[in-house]
């Protein structure tokens, strides 16, 4: 540290020095450039006046009178003299003083007098320098002598001497206070922050300190800072998970952990690796102006997927639909994420305005997502969208094909229904790529399911998979009855798998979930809102109220919102006491807007909600407050750790994990679970208060049970969920999966594998 802080006081010395010099040296040259023109100016103006005089005297005939002219400007400042000269270059008068300097006619004048003009110029009279400025004299437009007007210039060098003195002596006496004060400098926000990190990673190291609780001020070193705190959370996430492995040990508990997870697979996978096929990227690079940013969307898939791919370096293969997404990927639409801590591959598939429009938003969320949904939605089903869709799972497939090229014992993820033909396709080109698709969404029944004009192709390229993944077991048999009904093939309703042109298909329920905290004591709070935090965080939106309910949903016509809206309406009808009192915050991520579904829905649910607000609100007082934004998790969970009660009233859903995600945030075991039965959560969490979201009397008396039950009995409810959730958490939901995939037998027939052996698939 000394031989740096040497090292910077000469550098900034000699710096500073040579900057000092050179701009000294520049205001020396600024001052005698404007010395000189001011006294060019001034020489002008006193020679045109004597020449003035002068031609002036010659036309009245008195030119007698010359000497005692020129003896008149001999007193000026600078001036060394005056001279009168006649055509052929003698002396006709000149000031007693200038004839000691001036022994011949200067050359300017001579000039001057040739060329009927003014001459000027710097020169030396012996070692004196002077300017010397010519006029010709006229009379009668002819030439009939001239005039010399010498100044001294030599004040001209001594004040920009002077100006350089003033400059350059001051700084240097300033640079020893600001190299004495650059030591300091150093020593207080160099040396201070840098002992600082080594002490705190020493702590981290000998697990003295946790990495939530202290973290040093290293904003001056912002490159080594994230690098240093991405290394200090590893630590920390590594200890706790060793820590949490060895206590579930002494319990004998089976909790799954994000470690436990990618141990497993790694086991499982046997040098294999796994291909996650989605619409959605983990990772969304966007430019704001001149700054790229990343964006990680919200989803509990990239929570689930993240271990698996990092236990095996694998990849996932997205749409890029960011705006900056092509700028940071290679020549292969490669890139390696997470940004801070590179572990897997992400590969990016291109998809053009039409393409999205078609397969994504055309068949996918106006034909197969209100199909799947029991919502009373029509769906919309055009032969250009198909056409779309088909061309997009085709161009997927081709990045998969591409990806798992030179790839043994490839494990390929698909997820959701806008891949339903992927698998078939992979199967056709690697039928030796063990291959499962989960289907996130609702699989309704055969009728409801035959309004599809392509249902025959879907559920043909679904049955490619090994594995087909549902959320619960009603679905999964939705789905076999579907199979039996529109193509031809064997249902194994024992084993629960179907065999299409010799290819069997296991079909399951996973039910999906969210990522249960590994300890409470990590989290910010550990004892839950209080009710003082509660009022605090209703007075951010602007409301005053006691109670407080929170639903968070996407704005979508399967959610319910609308639904929920008129039971809160009837619940302070009924209950006229909680007027004033409860306040029902709606967190709406406005979606898929310029669908015109959604673009009405969006309004319906702001109408009704001022609708409700203006009927009843009074003061600072209102009963909905709907924030019309996308939120993270992290500015949602304060609204789940203070609400009394969460509303989930989906009017068909195949899981929902915002029920989870509030359990989960729970740590206070307090608050109420309003769900609606028709979600596939309902049937793991028991303990919640059950209802039909069309029975708007029976959610409005939920609300108000959920409001007066006892605490005990709320604690009861919540411990017995909490630990469903806990048990149930979303790695066991991946290691599951991946193992069912991986325990299957997988059935190549031998031509494939001949082909497989002679590159016949790449």
């Amino acid at each position: 540290m000394r031989l740096l802080s040497l090292r910077l006081i000469i550098s900034l010395i000699v710096g500073i020095t040579l900057v000092s010099a050179g701009f000294s040296y520049y205001q020396m040259l600024s001052e005698k450039r404007a010395l000189r023109i001011d006294l060019e100016r001034r020489s002008e103006m006193l020679g045109e006046s004597l020449a003035g005089y002068i031609e002036r005297a010659l036309d009245a005939g008195a030119d007698q009178g010359l000497p005692q002219l020129v003896q008149q400007f001999s007193n000026r400042e600078h001036l060394l003299g005056v001279a009168i000269y006649n055509p052929e270059g003698g002396v006709v008068t000149m000031t007693p003083q200038l004839g000691k300097t001036l022994s011949a006619t200067p050359a300017e004048v001579t000039k001057a007098m040739a060329q009927s003009r003014e001459e000027s110029s710097f020169v030396k009279l012996e070692t004196m320098p002077v300017h010397i400025l010519a006029l010709p004299i006229r009379q009668q437009d002819e030439v009939v002598g001239g005039v010399a007007v010498v100044h001294d210039a030599g004040y001209i060098r001594e004040q920009s001497l002077l100006v350089w003195r003033k400059n350059f002596f001051p700084v240097l006496a300033q640079v020893v206070l600001i190299a004495f004060i650059t030591l300091l400098i150093v020593r207080w926000s160099i040396a201070g922050p840098i002992a600082r990190a080594a002490l705190w990673m020493h702590g981290l190291r000998t697990g003295k300190i946790s990495f939530r609780q202290e973290v040093p001020d290293l904003e001056i070193f912002r490159p080594l800072a994230s690098e240093v705190a991405t290394m200090a959370e590893s630590l920390s996430h590594a200890r706790n998970a060793a820590e949490n492995e060895a206590r579930l040990r002494e319990a004998a508990e089976s909790v799954w952990t994000a470690d436990r997870l990618a141990v497993q697979l790694r086991t499982r996978l046997d040098g294999g690796h796994v291909f996650v096929v989605s619409n959605r990227e983990p990772y969304q690079h966007e430019r704001d102006g001149k700054e790229l940013k990343v964006v990680v969307p919200p989803s509990g898939l990239v929570t689930a997927l993240e271990p698996v791919l990092d236990a095996c370096d694998g990849t996932w293969i997205a749409h890029g639909s960011g705006t900056a997404d092509r700028e940071v990927v290679d020549t292969q639409d490669r890139l390696r994420v997470p940004p801070a801590d590179p572990r897997y591959s992400l590969r990016r598939v291109w998809l053009s305005k039409k393409e999205e429009e078609g397969y994504y938003y055309g068949f996918a969320n106006e034909g197969l997502w209100p199909l799947c949904h029991i919502a009373h939605t029509r769906p919309l089903f055009r032969a250009e969208d198909w056409q779309c869709y088909q061309e997009v799972n085709r161009k997927f497939t081709d990045a998969v094909i591409e990806e798992i090229e030179h790839v043994e014992k490839p494990v390929v993820l698909v997820q959701d229904y806008h891949f339903a033909l992927l698998p078939r396709l992979i199967k056709e080109k690697r039928p030796d790529a063990r291959v499962a698709i989960f289907w996130h969404i609702p699989w309704p029944n055969p009728e409801a399911f035959g309004i599809c004009p392509w249902q025959r192709q879907l559920v043909d390229g679904l049955l490619g998979a090994d594995l087909i993944g549902f959320h619960i077991q009603s679905h999964c048999n939705n789905f076999l009855e579907t199979v039996d009904r529109v193509v031809e093939s064997r249902v194994d309703w024992e084993h629960f798998s179907a065999v299409r042109q010799e290819h069997r298909t296991i079909v399951r329920p996973f039910p999906i979930s969210v990522a249960f905290p590994a300890d409470d004591g990590e989290q910010d709070n550990p004892h839950g809102f209080n009710y003082h935090e509660r009022v605090a965080l209703l007075r951010s939106v602007g409301v005053e109220a006691i109670f407080m309910g929170v639903g968070v949903d996407r704005v979508d016509y399967t959610k319910g919102i609308l639904e929920r809206f008129k039971a809160i309406e009837r619940f302070l009808e009924k209950c006229p006491s909680y007027q004033g009192k409860f306040t029902f915050v709606q967190i709406g991520a406005p979606s898929r807007t310029h669908i015109k579904r959604y673009h009405d829905l969006l309004a319906e649910v702001e109408s009704e909600s001022e609708r409700i607000n203006w009927r009843f609100q009074s003061g600072k007082w209102k009963p909905i407050v709907f924030l019309k934004r996308q939120h993270s998790h992290r500015e949602i969970e304060p609204y789940y750790r203070a609400a009394d009660l969460c509303l989930v009233t989906s009017l068909h859903d195949g899981m929902n994990l915002v029920a989870k995600e509030f359990l989960a945030a729970r740590n206070d075991e307090q608050g109420v679970l309003i769900l609606s039965r028709f979600t596939g959560a309902a049937r793991e969490l028991r303990d919640a208060l059950l209802v039909n979201p069309y029975d708007v009397e029976q959610t409005a008396d939920a609300i108000r049970a959920a409001l007066e039950m006892e605490p005990e009995d709320k604690r009861l409810r919540m411990q017995r969920m909490r630990r469903v959730i806990k048990e149930h958490n979303i790695y066991r939901w991946a290691g599951n999966l991946i193992t069912e995939l991986c325990e299957l037998r997988l059935e190549v027939p031998e031509e494939a594998q001949e082909k497989r052996r002679a590159g016949a698939f790449v």
